[in-house]
């Protein structure tokens, strides 16, 4: 019996940046002198003409455009892009359209640009508003620049806006970390990601690491940051996503194990068709997708998702949600048997990891402050 189609999101990908952060991971690529906006639009559309076919007369529920940088664009690129999307898909009348934009990158009424051009959610890369802080970390804004642009966001009629923030820093103390959410907080944002810095391979920080603050500063950091964004009304939905009853419905979709294309130069996409569960990813470098795109050769599978990967990808993604997931949407995103997890999920009720109340599977407090070794149970 074929699954029933989930609701279908999009993400779109610009890859360039002013420069590579040292603990940025993600596909980027420091920006030539003249961005190929008109070009890179076109392929954007050329490259979704090829995935169109997975879309099955669903509307387009959230878009995410991210990076890289997506503010080295223009209002008039995503102007382009926006229109060449409703050419081609059928967008929800109340779509959520986010936009990542860093502080540096931003120049003043570029916001009202972009909300003309259609999008209504923003996504700020603030990381820290301490300059000591945003110098280790390789940004190219500082502090002043940061106020700056979350107060343009407002100032254009974002009512729907997102603050990144880290902590755990190098050297970073309590006292530190909290006095970034504090500056935060006073613009009272409706979404706030927060959330440690981990070091990954292939990144300059991998390479030669900073000191960072030992586990048990890190412990009381969380503890004492939660708490404080608690007290502004920011309530903990996932990991580390804290939101004033507007949640990132983009990345809901993402947890809950919908479906998203991914276009753009590094882009990842998951599709669900009569056959099952499928992924496919998007040439990685930007001249090589500029070359491939309009040709439609951008695209590298698809390839079926194997049964033992779909249960532990589901629960990799439900369980980050702070109140769980119906165990019902497991059959109904995967095909696979509620049964053929049953003696995981006894398992990590036996350990206390996780609670099975009215069909919802949800860690405990314990198992969501372990959730790596819920996941590896689950493996």
């Amino acid at each position: 019996m074929p699954l029933p189609l989930p609701p279908l999101s999009l993400y779109v990908h610009v890859p360039w940046c002013v420069r590579k952060c040292p603990y940025c991971d993600f596909n980027s690529h420091a920006s030539p002198a003249s961005l190929p906006e008109a070009e890179y639009i076109a392929a954007l559309l050329r490259d979704l003409d090829e995935d169109l076919r997975w879309v099955a007369d669903r509307p387009v529920q959230s878009m995410f455009v991210g990076g890289g940088t997506p503010s080295l664009f223009s209002a008039e690129a995503y102007q382009q892009l926006m229109t060449g999307l409703k050419e081609r898909l059928v967008f929800a009348p109340d779509a959520e359209i986010t936009l990542e934009a860093n502080p540096g990158t931003v120049e003043h009424g570029r916001f009202e640009g972009y909300r003309e051009a259609g999008i209504n959610r923003i996504s700020l890369g603030i990381q820290s508003f301490d300059p000591e802080q945003l110098q280790k970390l390789g940004r190219i804004h500082g502090r002043d620049e940061a106020r700056r642009a979350i107060q343009s966001v407002k100032d254009a009629g974002f009512d729907n806006f997102n603050l990144d923030l880290m902590h755990g820093l190098p050297g970073q103390t309590v006292e530190g970390a909290l006095d970034d959410l504090r500056q935060a907080l006073a613009f009272n944002p409706p979404h706030l990601s927060w959330y440690q810095l981990t070091i990954e391979p292939n990144t300059a920080f991998y390479r030669q690491p900073p000191v960072l603050p030992e586990d048990d500063a890190l412990w009381t950091i969380q503890e004492a940051g939660q708490a404080l964004l608690a007290e502004h009304g920011l309530v903990q939905y996932e990991v580390s996503a804290y939101s004033a009853g507007r949640p990132a419905r983009h990345n809901l979709n993402y947890w809950q194990f919908g479906d998203y294309l991914g276009i753009g130069a590094g882009a990842h996409g998951k599709v669900t068709t009569a056959e099952g569960v499928f992924r496919y990813r998007k040439t990685r470098l930007p001249k090589d997708y500029l070359a491939a795109a309009p040709q439609g050769l951008a695209r590298v599978g698809p390839e079926q998702v194997a049964d033992d990967e779909l249960l532990f990808e589901f629960m990799m993604n439900a369980l980050r949600l702070k109140e769980g997931v119906n165990s019902q949407l497991f059959a109904e995103r995967t095909g696979l048997a509620i049964a053929t997890v049953q003696d995981k999920i006894q398992d990590l009720q036996r350990r206390s990891l996780l609670e099975d109340r009215a069909d919802r599977w949800q860690c405990t407090p314990t198992g969501y402050n372990h959730l790596n070794a819920v996941l590896g149970l689950l493996s």
